[in-house]
């Protein structure tokens, strides 16, 4: 029982923005208050939300026999993903460094020929090499076609005879929350969230 009601939950705000994870037991707490809802999803993308009394209707037609945790007079589905109903506000953290938002910041367009590709077309290049003392930085890293990036090789721009679209900058939001890696997360994040390859933190591996 106790490990069902640790089991962790996608926090949504109220403009459906992933903003935490909390246990099923903050969940149900936050539920039966009336602080929040249960987003669910039977298939696709056609979400519904329920209150508390909804939910354990829903529960009760539709029951889950290794999903529910149990109460004196009825047992209730656990949610896997909440809505907040007043919290619109993201927290206010620094702009993880990873590739996921260095390809959110430049928009998956190249930085020096400007052209808007998929990211599978796509690196991450040092502005200044690394040879040369560049740091892989926030104003030091950009997104590069694959042609770009081999017509720069271990050059500088002007080395190169190439031109930045924009100066690389730090980015001032937060587009999507922060999971501890390695979290196990449920199917009915994916449409929220992505945990996985962009969202590790950056080393010393972009050209």
């Amino acid at each position: 029982m106790n490990g069902m009601l640790n089991q962790p939950v996608l926090v949504l705000n109220r403009l459906w923005q992933a903003v935490n994870v909390c246990t099923v037991r903050r969940a149900m707490s936050l539920l039966f208050t009336g602080h929040a809802q249960v987003v669910f999803s039977g298939g696709g993308n056609d979400f519904r939300t329920f209150n508390f009394g909804e939910w354990t209707d829903f529960s009760r037609d539709e029951p889950s026999s290794d999903d529910s945790i149990g109460t004196v007079t009825f047992r209730v589905r656990v949610p896997r993903v909440i809505l907040l109903k007043v919290y619109d506000r993201l927290p206010r953290k620094e702009v993880k460094f990873t590739r996921h938002n260095i390809f959110e910041r430049d928009q998956n367009t190249c930085q020096y020929c400007n052209r808007r590709l998929d990211r599978s077309e796509l690196n991450l290049d040092h502005v200044i090499p690394k040879n040369q003392g560049g740091p892989t930085t926030w104003e030091n890293i950009v997104c590069s076609c694959i042609r770009c990036n081999t017509r720069k090789g271990h050059r500088t721009p002007r080395e190169a005879g190439m031109r930045l679209i924009r100066q690389p900058k730090r980015p001032k939001w937060r587009p999507f929350v922060q999971v501890t890696f390695g979290l196990k997360a449920h199917d009915s994040w994916k449409h929220f969230i992505d945990t996985a390859y962009w969202n590790v933190e950056l080393g010393e591996d972009p050209a």
